[in-house]
Parts: structure tokens; sequence; C-alpha cells
């Protein structure tokens, strides 16, 4: 049953469309933060994987198994966060203070060695050790950024945004991670090449503790709905309730059609660097990422405008289309360009689908628990994706057995399987557009 609260009672339903227009502080806010912080999501998500496989141990369920783990530790942090700053009705101090603490968990993982852990414990298995030290750092710093950046940043987008200017703002939003990885490859690939990890970490994180410090001069807290009278672990499990899911249709099915296509985008993402170098052989990999990035974040922002005006169900079904096609494309590329072109259309169909999914949540998330919703957008989105996607990944890739030797060393390596197994996953997400189109695409127009 619905809790009452300071305002009133508590339902699943569109907020208010209120003023469209959002200022230069709020613009200012969204931008450096969702990007910082889609910055340190790149290293995570991508980077840290290379990191594990060039200096640890190339085992794919390792890799695995570090996704997963920190999956579910950025989970936790959603949900427990997103519950207090909805009792509190502040985001500032968590999204500032996480920041902060963010940036210096991430510069903590150019300590972690091989040699260096062989040095403490000889008699201990160094490897094992180190892929274990390196595991546990990855969940306090998925926690300490699911904490500032996707419970409480997020939940005050919530606050800030309106029906009527969603699309466009998701669809910005939706350009920052691979406006992030674009900058990463450009500005740091050299390091990690040249096996420069401390230095890499260290810039990175210093970068997203400042950008803490500055939120806390940009970010104003907007007056959102407090709940009372609810206990805390009530307020984190509302969502999981069987009412809840069925008095709240629109949400759930959105949520679903979004944990459907982030498997998908898990089974390929973890392993796309060591792809694309070790299998195709490109040298060049950052410049052939850098100009698909580069490409597909320009359709997402010019193609985003267009979200509010067509209506967000039917606007989906034509970027899950763009989004299959890409994955099918990228399973026949081989050559520079063969790559380039269909990582073009990849990657904007990626962005394309990310865009209305997000504006769709946002549509159906109340004021008062803006920030209890982004922790079942956590689950949604990228526990079952990160638990599930790399695992069948890792299958894929176990499944073809090709390797390859480096320093005599002989090595698994991802297959173009990765991206049809993707495509497979992706093609369920029809279950729950269609369903949404069919019953409530005209309430989803701006």
């Amino acid at each position: 049953m619905p809790v009452p609260t300071a305002t009133g009672p508590a339902t699943f339903s569109p907020a208010g469309p209120g003023d469209p227009r959002l200022g230069r502080r709020a613009w200012t806010s969204l931008v450096l933060l969702g990007f910082v912080g889609q910055l340190a999501w790149a290293v995570e998500n991508m980077y840290l994987n290379v990191f594990v496989h060039d200096t640890i141990t190339d085992d794919p369920t390792a890799i695995a198994t570090m996704v997963a783990a920190s999956a579910l530790a950025a989970t936790a942090a959603t949900v427990l966060i997103g519950a207090i700053s909805d009792r509190s009705g502040r985001r500032r101090a968590f999204i500032a203070g996480g920041y902060l603490a963010w940036g210096v968990a991430t510069a903590a993982f150019g300590l972690l060695t091989v040699d260096g852990v062989a040095a403490l414990a000889p008699a201990a298995d160094a490897v094992l050790l180190a892929l274990l030290a390196v595991i546990a750092l990855d969940c306090l710093m998925s926690f300490l950024g699911s904490g500032a950046n996707d419970a409480a940043f997020q939940a005050w987008v919530t606050d800030v945004t309106r029906p009527a200017n969603r699309g466009r703002v998701e669809s910005v939003l939706a350009a920052m991670p691979l406006l992030a990885m674009l900058a990463v490859f450009g500005g740091f690939d050299g390091l990690t090449r040249a096996g420069q990890w401390r230095t890499f970490f260290l810039i990175v994180g210093g970068i997203i503790a400042t950008v803490g410090v500055l939120a806390w001069f940009l970010v104003r807290d907007e007056p959102v709905p407090v709940r009372r009278g609810e206990r805390l672990l009530g307020s984190m499990l509302h969502g999981l309730r069987p009412a809840a899911v069925r008095a709240n249709p629109r949400l759930y099915l959105a949520l679903a059609a979004w944990s459907i296509w982030g498997v998908s985008t898990q089974v390929f993402l973890p392993y796309l660097i060591i792809y694309l170098q070790r299998y195709l052989d490109i040298g060049g990999y950052a410049l052939v990422l850098g100009v698909v990035l580069l490409g597909a974040s320009l359709v997402s922002v010019v193609v985003g405008r267009f979200i509010d005006r067509m209506g967000r169900v039917s606007f989906l079904l034509a970027a899950v289309a763009v989004y299959a096609a890409g994955l099918f494309s990228m399973y026949l590329a081989r050559g520079t360009g063969q790559v380039i072109a269909a990582g073009l259309l990849m990657m904007s169909g990626f962005m394309l689908v990310l865009a209305p999914i997000g504006a769709l949540v946002r549509d159906f998330s109340p004021p008062e628990r803006a920030g209890h919703v982004q922790g079942l957008r956590m689950i949604f989105a990228i526990l079952v994706p990160m638990v599930v996607g790399p695992y069948l990944g890792a299958a894929v890739i176990n499944g073809t057995g090709e390797t390859y030797t480096d320093l005599g060393v002989v090595k698994q390596v991802p297959t173009p399987g990765i991206f049809l197994a993707a495509l497979a996953v992706l093609a369920l997400i029809v279950v729950p557009v269609l369903t949404l189109r069919r019953r409530y695409d005209s309430a989803t127009r701006g």
C-alpha cells in the first residue's frame, strides 16, 4: 500500500509538466557531472578489464566475476543511497562527497601490481591475491561511484527535469558514455599501451575528485516531497514488492526493456578493446574508437531532439532496429574501414536506445521516490546485465578456443561471436517494448 508522505500519498505516476527550461547552472552541473561520472565508468567498465587482462590474468571468467561483483556493490549502493536521499530530500552532499571519494578509490588502482603483492606475501599465490585485491577495490569504487552518480546525481536529474524536456536531457546524457570513452582513448590510451597504469589511474582519479569539490558549489537541491513515517528498509524494498509492480506496469515494462538492452551490451562491451586489439589486430584501435564514438555522440545529440516529438516508445523501436543492424554489421566487419562503419551504426543505435528508455523511466518516477527508482534502475539496468552479460560473452569466447601469443604466453581472445550473441539477447526486447507501445504510447508523448 502507498505510504503517506509530507506532501500526500505516494504513487508511481509521471511528474507534472512544470517549466521545461533549465538554467545555466543546471545545464553546467548536468554536463560536468554526467561526463566525469561516465569517464570513471569508462575506466571501470573497459580499461580495468584490460588492466586485469594485461597485468594479472587472461581468463575471461575472472573478468566476468569482477564485473558481476562490482555490479552487486553498485546496486547495493544505489538502493541504499537512493532511499536515504529520498528521506532527507537532499542530493548535493551525496554527489559532492561521493565523487571526491570515488576519485580517491580510482587512483588507488595504480598501487596494485602482482609484483607488489608477491613482495608482501611471497609464500602465497600472487596472481590470485592480486586479482582478489582488484576485485575488492573495484567493489569499493563501484559502491562509492554508484552512490554518488547512479543514486544521488540521477535522482537530482529527475528532480530538475520535466516530461517536456527529458528527451533532450536524456539525449545529452546518453552521449556522455561515448564522449567519456573518446576522452579516455584520445587522452590516456597511450599511457595504458605503455604500461603506465599508475599514472593513468592517478590522473583519472584526480579529475573525478576535483569535480566532486566543484559539485558542492554548483549543485543546488530542489524542493522535492520528503518521505516520512516509513522505515529505511521499507523504502529500499518498496519497488520489489509484487503490489508495486502490478500498480505501475509502465515503469516496470520500461525497466524490463532496459534490462534486456543492458544484457546485450554487456555480452561484448567488456571484451571490445581486447577484440579490436588482439583478434582484428587493429593497432590504431584508439583512432577507430575515437571516430566511432564522436560520430555516434553527434548522432545522439542531433537526433535526440526528436524523441519528445515522435513519442518515446515509437522512437525506441526505431533505435532498437538501428542497434540490431549495428551488432550484425560488427559480426561481419573485419577491416578497419568496415569496423568504423559498423561501429558507428552499432554505437549510434546503442545511444539512441538509451535515451528514450531513460526518459520513460523518469516519466514514470514519482517525485517522492526519485532516488528509490534509481535503485530499481540499477537492479534492472546494471546488476542483471553485468551479472548475466559478461558470463554469456565469456562462454562464447571459451567455446571458440581462439588464442594469440604475447611474449611467449598463449592467451584467449574474444571472437566475432560475441556480437551475434548480443543480437540474440536483444531480440527479446520486442516483448516489453511492443507491450508498452500497445498500451501506453499515447501517454508517453512529450
